[in-house]
């Protein structure tokens, strides 16, 4: 068998129960990423109420923390992601995606534990001990990313392939409702056992609360540990990457059962590669050509650009919006002086509820059913068009009449509907793109890439949004921060982001749906081959070795190298 029947296989074969079980495998890493990434706003409530239980700033709230200090917990996070992206990307290539999956999902799992048990008791120990923690944490979630996904689309076929990476991702919708819920959980019960404290009395258990928030993410995480670890290879890694065909033939063969790898016949495995000079390199050497090289740039750098900008794009508004939720539930929840600091976490742990189920799971819900239908390249610029036109419809009369009418049901639908715009466009999209585009041996550290710039944009989002939306005028600027560029010019610029989003996509990215991983891979490069003429194609047949003196010498190398069919030759 040539090494591209069992990857035309693997695009060919039917739903089955594997699928399904490598979607919760695959998406209870993520699921545990944003249950970690979304739990600390509420968390963050709690902290202020025990280590700062008067505002040093001088406002009179209890619980308010230094701007300082709430941009670091905010950002250290996303900081420990990016590296995380960065080196469980290279990994997943260089050593495998499985070897390195196990040891991803045990680092979330011990840094979620250890966050909750932040070393002593005085403020700055546990807040340097939590930045810590919570930077590890970030390393693991980064690195779930480029995993998961190069695994789910090198498991999935080319029929459904999309749906089943977006439902991969759709696992972190669920994961900030079960954030919600454990802290709703958490709060209601403390309340009720420390007998329902008065609005400034900050019993001692709060700071026992906040920790079994964190480590509650643990348990999702750790019940899939045993599956994720029994997970084999993927056959396009082993077979592609390692060049042993059968080792990944018998692999996929032990998980997906009804895997015809000789149903296709001689002609339909020859229509099922695509004929171009490019896509020779199923069985070419790995050391081809290297990251860093001219050969990637040009074969694959568009792509790369592509990916990495939009996904960099849509995490500058997407992030904003997270952290514009307090100027949304604000007006609907009594004040900090009114209520003890569980029913503050519980409130704003049932915003967050509200507006995961109003619409970031409906989004994510669409984005499944759309996406091998559609396609993700009109998803994602109908997804970045919507958004800037709900943040424009917010931002427009903002000052004139959303800031005194923040109880107008509008303002919370028009809020809830950019998030429902992202999570059904871009945010599913730029999850899928790069684990579709580039060849099996950079897959994953080209995901790692992209993710990481998205991770760049999050910090510009949310730290950058933290300090700029700040009101102009210095009677209105929240204690302890300085004067910005006022609300609605910060949501105009985050409009403006999003249109750039739509452009970038219309200019650089491709279509991937319905095609094969290799395919995806081969349509930039076959047609610069093509542009080569013949002497492409003898440079393409010379980096493979497949240059004889004779028809016989060829037959006869095909013969020694072919560990299934001796007697068939094709390329």
């Amino acid at each position: 068998m040539a090494p591209i029947r069992v990857l035309t296989a693997l695009d060919h074969a039917r739903t089955q129960y594997y699928h399904f079980k490598a979607i919760i495998i695959a998406g209870m890493g993520l699921f545990t990423d944003s249950y970690d990434l979304f739990c600390i706003v509420p968390v963050m409530k709690i902290i202020g109420r025990v280590y700062y239980p008067s505002s040093s700033a001088g406002d009179g709230g209890p619980g308010v923390m230094p701007p300082a200090v709430v941009s670091a917990i905010v950002s250290i996070a996303l900081l420990g992601a990016v590296v995380g992206n960065l080196l469980f990307g290279v990994l997943g290539d260089r050593v495998g995606r499985g070897r390195v999956y196990g040891a991803c999902l045990l680092l979330l799992v011990c840094s979620s534990l250890a966050s909750g048990f932040s070393i002593c008791r005085t403020r700055a120990c546990v807040l340097s001990s939590l930045c810590l923690f919570r930077f590890l944490l970030g390393v693991g979630v980064g690195g779930d990313y480029p995993l998961s996904a190069t695994i789910m689309s090198e498991f999935a076929n080319k029929r459904t392939r999309g749906a089943f990476i977006a439902a991969v991702f759709s696992m972190q919708g669920f994961g900030i409702l079960a954030s919600s819920g454990v802290t709703m959980v958490v709060a209601a019960a403390f309340d009720r056992f420390t007998g329902h404290p008065a609005p400034l009395d900050t019993p001692e258990a709060a700071d026992i609360a906040w920790r079994v928030i964190l480590m509650a993410g643990a348990v999702p995480a750790g019940l899939t540990f045993y599956w994720r670890m029994a997970m084999p290879e993927t056959a396009r890694f082993t077979a592609l990457v390692q060049h042993d065909v059968l080792k990944a033939t018998n692999d996929i063969g032990r998980v997906l059962t009804d895997l015809d790898l000789n149903g296709l016949d001689e002609d339909e495995d020859a229509a099922a590669i695509p004929r171009t000079p490019g896509s020779f390199r199923y069985a070419s050497p790995a050391s081809q050509y290297g990251l860093f090289s001219l050969a990637f740039l040009r074969q694959h750098g568009r792509n790369l650009f592509g990916c990495a900008s939009t996904w960099f794009l849509l995490d500058i508004p997407y992030y904003s919006s997270t952290l514009f939720q307090s100027q949304i539930y604000r007006p609907w929840f009594p004040p900090a002086s009114h209520q003890n600091v569980f029913r503050e976490a519980y409130d704003v742990a049932r915003f967050q509820a509200i507006i995961a189920v109003a619409s970031t799971i409906p989004g994510y819900f669409v984005a499944v059913l759309l996406i091998d239908r559609v396609g993700r390249r009109w998803l994602q610029m109908a997804g970045f068009f919507l958004m800037a036109a709900f943040l424009f419809a917010l931002a427009g009369p903002y000052d004139h009449y959303w800031r005194g009418n923040a109880k107008n049901a509008w303002y919370i639908v028009l809020y809830a509907l950019t998030f429902f715009s992202a999570n059904l466009g871009p945010n599913t999209t730029t999850f899928i793109l790069p684990a579709e585009l580039f060849p099996a041996r950079f897959r994953s550290t080209c995901h790692g890439i992209s993710a990481a710039a998205g991770k760049v944009g999050a910090l510009v989002g949310s730290v950058g949004f933290l300090w700029a939306s700040q009101a102009r005028h210095r009677g209105e600027v929240q204690a302890g921060y300085e004067r910005g560029i006022g609300m609605m010019n910060a949501l105009v610029i985050l409009g403006a982001i999003s249109l750039l989003g739509l452009a970038v996509t219309y200019f650089f990215t491709p279509e991937t749906m319905g095609r094969s991983l290799e395919e995806n891979e081969s349509s930039e490069q076959g047609d610069q081959d093509l542009q080569d003429g013949d002497g492409g194609m003898t440079m393409r047949l010379q980096e493979l070795n497949l240059t004889p003196k004779s028809p016989a010498s060829l037959v006869s190398s095909h013969v020694s190298s072919s560990p299934i069919h001796p007697h068939r030759f094709s390329v």
